[in-house]
């Protein structure tokens, strides 16, 4: 059956929760109740806040040959011609690729730091050697002067960092393309995290912003491999993930709203500790919050391997990750190792909620299709998921779109068409990439919040092999749904009906 019927299109899937309501009733914020009037502040006005955004974005992402866009386009070769120079000048011996790559990039500022980082982090998502010829883009970012982050907060809360902190360690605890963190202690005893945005970060966006998309236009139309990889929608795509991420007020309501579903969930203090935003120190630029315990998972498992319970860890990442998204609709949208913490006693902890996924009613149910097409290996639940998602026009037929689907497969995957096969944790990458190649090489749409859902499924790949070896991602996601389908069986029944049509 290519399209579902009639009746199927006309039913509404269950709504989501509201995250107002959310508030209203959670104990952890009634205890708190300064963060719970911000709180409902920034829900509340947290939707129009990012439409415009997201309108913006779009607008900076339009490929434009006006004056502003070859004045962005003439800043930015600058940039690039200065990095250029410095390795041309070095002597031939010294010279490498890689190097060459690295001067280019970090003299491009922080918009290309961030743009490789992206790529970096995009196994199965971007061809391996793109991926490969970044890595070193992940640690790459360059501390602030010093004093700049200290300059930057003073200004911000109009006083003396000794008003706001009883200590503050001037020695970043890391730096990244759009900021860095410091370590602190507020006045009343509580372990901070301070994030400083680097000064002149959203200016340098919009400009490049306007380069990169009228330099993938230029190079659509002079290249059938460029028109193929559609340049313009991977320029989009990274516009709106970095154009969020510079916005600290956003990752406030993304802390928040993450707090509540986990509360609202179940998720125990002894399983699962979130940061949480300190209100009054809380600005676009300046972000504070608590600091929650835990080092990176790849090196908890080195450090403390005895006291790490990896199949407790994975079921419960995977029912978190999955809980939030296909219950609330929300979702961490960058679950690499140095944003998952483990504690000596066992507790994750999640950082950096810069980028979340949101998606609503309808792609939910798309989600959960999504999940059962892998998990199956059924490529056609893969394509009617797709098109419920908005990533395939539903006015195509299905059966076409999964013959091109298995024909990726065929050429990545071959042993998964026999159906003989099951789609383990090492066979989802390629999987992965057949369904993004097919989006790309059709021209269709890459939405945001499906990128980032295929880039956790990829992440929670990485933290099953780190934390509990040999076993299979996919082989917990029919029993992770069905404690879903017991814990809230009306709407979950209601989007199984609705995934099985």
């Amino acid at each position: 059956m290519d399209q579902p019927g009639p009746l199927a299109e006309r039913r509404d899937p269950p709504p989501l929760p509201d995250f107002g309501e959310l508030l209203e009733s959670s104990p952890t914020f009634a205890a708190n109740p300064a963060l719970r009037d911000n709180a409902r502040i920034w829900i509340a006005g947290g939707p129009a806040v990012r439409d415009r955004v997201a309108q913006r974005t779009l607008r900076l992402t339009e490929p434009s040959f006006g004056p502003s866009t070859i004045a962005a386009v003439g800043k930015t070769a600058a940039g690039f011609a200065r990095g250029a120079a410095g390795s041309i000048s070095k002597p031939r011996h010294e010279r490498d690729p890689n190097h060459h790559l690295r001067e280019l990039v970090q003299a491009g500022g922080p918009t290309f730091v961030k743009l490789g980082q992206f790529i970096a982090t995009a196994q199965g998502l971007l061809p391996d050697a793109w991926v490969d010829a970044f890595a070193w883009c992940r640690d790459s970012a360059k501390p602030l002067a010093p004093g700049v982050a200290e300059e930057r907060i003073e200004q911000r809360i109009g006083a003396p960092l000794s008003a706001a902190f009883a200590e503050f360690n001037p020695e970043p605890l890391g730096a990244a393309s759009i900021g860095q963190a410091h370590a602190a202690r507020l006045h009343d005893g509580t372990e901070v995290v301070v994030k400083v945005r680097r000064p002149g970060v959203p200016r340098q966006f919009v400009r490049d912003l306007r380069a990169l998309a009228a330099t993938a236009a230029a190079a659509e139309k002079a290249s059938k491999a460029a028109r193929t990889a559609n340049l313009t929608g991977f320029v989009e795509l990274f516009g709106q993930l970095a154009m969020e991420e510079c916005q600290f007020s956003f990752e406030a309501t993304n802390q928040v709203e993450t707090a509540l579903a986990a509360e609202a969930a179940g998720h125990s203090l002894d399983n699962v500790v979130l940061p949480q935003p300190i209100p009054h120190l809380t600005f676009d630029d300046v972000f504070t919050m608590t600091r929650v315990p835990g080092v990176p998972y790849n090196l908890a498992v080195e450090q403390y391997p005895d006291s790490i319970d990896g199949e407790r860890l994975l079921r419960l990442a995977i029912t978190m990750v999955i809980e939030h998204m296909v219950v609330y609709g929300r979702f961490h949208g960058d679950l690499h190792a140095g944003n998952v913490l483990i504690a000596p006693d066992g507790v994750l902890s999640l950082i950096d909620f810069g980028i979340m996924g949101r998606i609503d009613a309808v792609q939910r149910v798309a989600v959960v299709q999504l999940l059962f097409g892998f998990g199956r290996n059924d490529t056609s639940m893969q394509v009617r998921a797709l098109q419920r998602f908005g990533a395939l026009p539903k006015e195509g037929k299905t059966s076409t779109y999964v013959e091109l689907l298995e024909a990726e497969l065929s050429a990545a995957a071959p042993d998964l068409l026999s159906r003989e096969a099951d789609l383990t944790v090492d066979s989802l990458g390629p999987a992965l990439a057949a369904v993004i190649r097919v989006l790309v090489h059709q021209g269709f749409r890459l939405p945001k919040e499906l990128v980032l859902i295929f880039k956790n499924l990829l992440y929670l790949n990485g933290f099953a092999v780190s934390v509990a070896p040999g076993a299979n991602l996919f082989g917990e996601i029919e029993p992770v749904l069905g404690y879903f389908i017991e814990r809230y069986p009306t709407e979950l029944s209601e989007i199984l009906a609705l995934v099985e049509e």
